[in-house]
């Protein structure tokens, strides 16, 4: 009777080890590739392009695995979306690795290391900081209550740790509560620490690599790609409603490189390369107003700027610095038709830096205007404003050289003898004369005014 009952549980856990191992999908050992996707450096519209072509191009060769190689500083929140939701959407297992040692996902890199369905760093590496930084910066701190009351250290032996301070507007409250929602909900998704992700948000919290795994904000450290997918191998993760059992040992690793047309978008959608482009469509318009017919400036002014005004409607721009710019280019441009010893274009190369310098909302390194391209517009700017205040004094100093004005002081030669009215030859014309004392013929006489068509002489 022991012997049967013994059998009989021995096959009820064969069965239920068959059903749970016929629960879970393993997928085929022998081939197939990794998907490599390198994200270094800022993620804006061209990086999320790129990524979701990869996964696409993953989908349609039927990769075993796409590996999201990270280091960024963050970036755009419209592009970090854009990543996560193809990766949330995609049908082949996602891992996001951040790599090589030195490499961190800070920020936006956050967010889609914590979507990813296996999220792993290299040594030396970091990942946090994501509070957004397009709010208005940094709220004052809060006042600090005085008295006997505020002295008063609590009783009890253990502190409550200090809260991060809320953001001080309501709009900037949104702004956070909106962003801890979206992160805490990508925790719980991939089983992950959702408490530190919020810290992460709130207070820009930070961790290195054997912290974050010990916290488990991420599932395992690999020293390189080959240790990455030794580890990897045999792996369980949930990939669109059903677990997969990863087979990682034998897999081809192909980096994916991005096509023309990324690096193309990502050139055009750079911060300082938008803003040459629409300051050199600016004068180049400009150029072509004040030269009907030149062609080439006119050309060249309305492609740069129209390819300045499509990177404009992907970045977040300032429309207020935009505002500031245009004016300050009118005013530096306007000292040339009303020289104003430098008014016009000490206040058009104002206006011009403080919309340069606020014209990208967004305080991510790779995503603003350089500092060196702004001194340089403006040092062109400040010696051409120079410039035309000088040629405007050196004029104003200059004898008169046209009109009745520039004949005072000139010789005339007097044609006949006469007292009173007369006739003279004044740069080979005939004028009539007036002069008070008798003039002779072939006499030098001085203009002193010029009356109509009358010359006041008297003897030279």
């Amino acid at each position: 009777m022991r012997a049967m009952r013994s059998c009989a549980w021995t096959l009820l856990a064969l069965l239920g080890a068959a059903a749970g191992s016929a629960a879970v999908e393993t997928a085929p050992r022998p081939g197939g590739e990794a998907l490599v996707l390198p994200i270094h450096g800022a993620i804006g519209p061209a990086t999320a392009r790129y990524v979701v072509k990869g996964l696409e191009r993953a989908r349609a060769e039927s990769a075993r695995l796409v590996i999201l190689e990270l280091d960024t500083p963050g970036g755009l929140s419209e592009s970090m979306r854009d990543i996560i939701s193809a990766i949330l959407a995609s049908d082949v297992p996602v891992v996001g690795y951040v790599a090589p040692p030195g490499a961190r996902a800070a920020s936006a890199g956050t967010y889609i290391l914590y979507a990813c369905h296996v999220a792993a760093m290299a040594p030396a590496t970091n990942l946090g900081a994501a509070t957004p930084v397009s709010i208005g910066g940094e709220p004052p701190p809060a006042p600090q209550p005085e008295g006997p009351a505020h002295d008063k250290e609590p009783k009890g032996d253990a502190k409550a740790p200090p809260e991060p301070p809320l953001p001080g507007t309501a709009l900037e409250r949104k702004a956070v509560n909106d962003a801890v929602a979206y992160i805490r909900g990508l925790a719980e998704l991939r089983g992950r620490n959702a408490e530190w992700a919020e810290q992460a948000v709130r207070g820009a919290a930070s961790l290195s690599a054997t912290p974050a795994r010990e916290q488990k904000v991420v599932d395992l450290i690999a020293r390189d790609l080959p240790d990455l997918l030794a580890q990897l191998d045999g792996r369980e993760v949930k990939v669109a409603h059903r677990t997969l059992r990863l087979a990682t040992q034998g897999l081809t690793v192909v980096r994916a490189e991005p096509d023309w047309r990324t690096r193309l978008l990502a050139v055009i959608t750079n911060p300082s390369v938008a803003y040459g482009l629409m300051l050199i469509g600016i004068w180049g318009l400009l150029l072509e107003g004040y030269n009907p017919g030149a062609v080439l400036p006119g050309v060249a002014g309305a492609v740069s700027l129209l390819i300045a005004l499509f990177a404009f409607q992907i970045l977040s721009v300032n429309y207020a610095g935009l505002a500031l710019v245009l004016l300050g280019v009118g005013l530096i441009t306007a000292e040339f038709f009303f020289p104003t010893y430098g008014s016009l274009g000490v206040g058009g190369l104002i206006a011009f830096v403080v919309g340069s310098l606020i014209l990208f909302d967004s305080d991510v390194p790779g995503l603003r205007v350089g500092r060196p391209l702004i001194a340089a517009f403006a040092t062109v700017g400040a010696l051409v404003a120079i410039g035309i205040v000088y040629l405007a004094g050196r004029a104003l100093r200059r004898p008169v050289s046209t009109g009745a004005q520039a004949m005072v002081g000139a010789s005339a030669e007097v044609l006949a003898d006469f007292s009173g009215t007369g006739r003279v030859r004044y740069g080979g014309e005939l004028w009539q004369a007036r002069s008070s004392v008798p003039l002779r013929a072939g006499e030098a006489a001085r203009i002193v005014r010029v009356e109509g068509l009358t010359l006041w002489v008297e003897p030279q």
